[in-house]
C-alpha cells in the first residue's frame, strides 16, 4: 500500500464521527467518563440510558414529567434530579449530550407495553419537551445554560409495521408523522437556533439487494424504507423542520459504504440538501466485541464515514456492562477494549480539524490525513486478515507512530514496512 499525502491541499473539515451512544456509568458514578474525555468524544446520544425503561430515572420524557395530566409550565411537574447529574457530568468531561426526546426500548413489550404508545396530546407533549430544553439550555426551573444543540424526536418508530410487535412505537406511521410535525414546528418556533430532527430510522438494509447478488431482504426491512419515503414526503408537504435526519446500522463496512451515500442522496433528491445526515446508532458485527478485528472495523468505518459525507456518528454504544453492544469497556475490569483505541485514534485527526488530500493504491485498508498547518496526522485502518506492505510519501517529519494490533494498544513503534492484519496505525508528523 503506497500512501501519498499533500498537507497543503485542504479537502474539508474532519467531522465528529467518534461520538457514542449511552455513556459508561453505574448508578450515579461517572468516574469512567474520564475515558470519554481522553478520547475527545464529541457527543453522547442519550437513548436507552440507565437500563430498562431508562431506570425510571434518566432522560426519558415520562421520567422527567411523571404525570401527563400535570401542568407543563409548572416547574413542580418535573423531576430533573438524576438527568441533571448525568448531563452535568457529561458537559464537565467535554462531551455534548445528543438529547433524544422520547422513551427507551421496551424489549418485553409483547407481554405488556408501558410507555411506547403515542402521546395522547401531541401539542402538550411538545410543550413538555420545550420546558425540558429550556431547563438545560436557558436555566428554566433552576436549570442550566449548557450548549446542547441536537434534540431528536423519538427513536425507531419504524421498528415494526404492526404496532403490536413494535418495541419502540405502539402506533401507526401516520401517528408518528403527526407527532413529529407538531413537535418539530413547536420546538423550532421556540428555539430557532437549535437543531430539531429525527427519527432515528432503523436503517436501509433493504437496499442491499441492489448491490449484493442474492442478498436477502424481508417485509420488515422493506417497511423501514417505506416509512422513510413516507416520512420525507410528509415533512416536505407540511413544511415541518428537519435540521437533521438520524438513522441506524448494525451492518459491516461493506454495507455501510452504500448506506451512507444512499441517505445523503435521498435527502438531496427530496430537497433536504441542508439537512444533516447522522448515523447515531452503528456497530459493525457486535459479536466481534473485545477483538482487534472489531477495533479495526470500527476505525475503518469512521474513516469511510469521513469520505462519504456523513455529518456525525454515534457508536452504539459506550455503556459499561455485559451487553455485546457495550463494546468499549470490559464488563469485569472496566478497562478499555481494543475498540476504544479506534476512538482515540480518530480523535487525533479531529483535533487537527482539516482533512487534507491523500491517495492510497490499496483499497483493502482505509486511510485519512489531517493537518492544522503545523502538525499532521495519518490514520490507517486495516480490517482484513492480511498484512499489507506499507510505503509513505508525505513531505513531513514523522514524530510518533502508534499501533493497535495483536494484543498491543497504541504501542509506540517505528514506521512499519508492513501494516499488520486487523490493525490501526496512527502516524503523527510535523510540517
Amino acid at each position: 500500500m503506497h500512501i501519498r499525502v499533500d498537507f497543503d491541499n485542504i479537502i474539508t473539515q474532519i467531522r465528529p464521527l467518534h461520538g457514542v451512544g449511552q455513556p459508561p456509568f453505574v448508578g450515579a458514578n461517572f468516574e469512567m467518563f474520564r475515558y470519554l474525555s481522553d478520547a475527545g468524544i464529541p457527543f453522547s446520544r442519550l437513548h436507552d440510558v440507565g437500563g430498562a425503561y431508562g431506570g425510571f430515572r434518566w432522560v426519558d420524557i415520562p421520567n422527567l414529567f411523571r404525570d401527563f395530566s400535570a401542568d407543563p409550565t409548572d416547574p413542580a411537574s418535573y423531576d430533573f434530579t438524576f438527568t441533571d447529574l448525568l448531563i452535568t457530568a457529561l458537559t464537565e468531561h467535554g462531551v455534548e449530550p445528543f438529547f433524544r426526546l422520547g422513551v427507551t426500548i421496551e424489549n418485553q413489550a409483547a407481554i405488556k407495553a408501558y410507555r411506547i404508545y403515542p402521546p395522547t396530546d401531541p401539542h402538550k407533549w411538545a410543550v413538555i419537551c420545550e420546558h425540558i430544553i429550556r431547563h438545560y439550555t436557558e436555566g428554566w426551573a433552576d436549570g442550566f445554560h449548557y450548549n446542547i444543540h441536537y434534540f431528536e424526536i423519538w427513536n425507531e418508530p419504524d421498528n415494526y409495521e404492526d404496532p403490536m410487535e413494535n418495541q419502540m412505537w405502539r402506533g401507526t406511521k401516520e401517528e408518528y408523522f403527526h407527532l413529529y410535525e407538531v413537535a418539530s414546528k413547536h420546538l423550532k418556533a421556540c428555539f430557532p437556533h437549535l437543531k430539531i430532527g429525527g427519527y432515528a430510522s432503523c436503517g436501509f438494509y433493504a437496499i442491499k439487494k441492489e448491490f449484493v447478488k442474492d442478498a436477502n431482504s424481508s417485509p420488515r426491512k422493506e417497511y423501514f424504507l417505506e416509512f422513510f419515503e413516507a416520512f420525507l414526503a410528509h415533512v416536505k408537504k407540511t413544511g415541518a423542520p428537519l435540521d437533521f435526519f438520524s438513522w441506524h446500522s448494525y451492518s459491516g463496512l461493506d454495507s455501510n459504504r452504500y448506506y451512507v451515500p444512499y441517505a445523503r442522496r435521498r435527502l438531496d433528491e427530496e430537497g433536504f440538501s441542508e439537512t444533516e445526515s447522522i448515523c447515531n446508532e452503528w456497530n459493525p458485527i457486535p459479536r466481534n466485541r473485545g477483538t482487534y478485528k472489531h477495533a479495526a472495523e470500527i476505525c475503518a468505518n469512521m474513516l469511510m464515514f469521513q469520505k462519504e459525507r456523513l455529518d456525525a456518528a454515534m457508536f452504539y454504544d459506550a455503556r459499561w456492562g455485559t451487553s455485546i453492544y457495550g463494546a468499549l469497556f470490559h464488563p469485569e475490569t472496566k478497562l478499555p477494549y481494543p475498540a476504544y483505541y479506534a476512538f482515540t485514534a480518530f480523535n487525533a485527526l479531529y483535533r487537527l480539524q482539516n482533512e487534507v488530500w491523500l491517495d492510497a493504491d490499496d483499497t483493502r485498508a482505509y486511510a485519512v490525513a489531517a493537518s492544522d498547518g503545523k502538525k499532521g496526522c495519518i490514520l490507517i485502518a486495516n480490517p482484513t486478515e492480511e498484512a499489507i506492505p506499507l510505503t509513505l510519501a508525505c513531505g513531513g517529519k514523522i514524530t510518533r507512530c502508534l499501533l493497535t494490533a495483536k494484543g498491543e494498544n497504541e504501542k509506540e513503534i517505528a514506521l512499519p514496512e508492513t501494516l499488520p492484519a486487523e490493525s490501526i496505525l496512527t502516524i503523527h508528523l510535523t510540517r
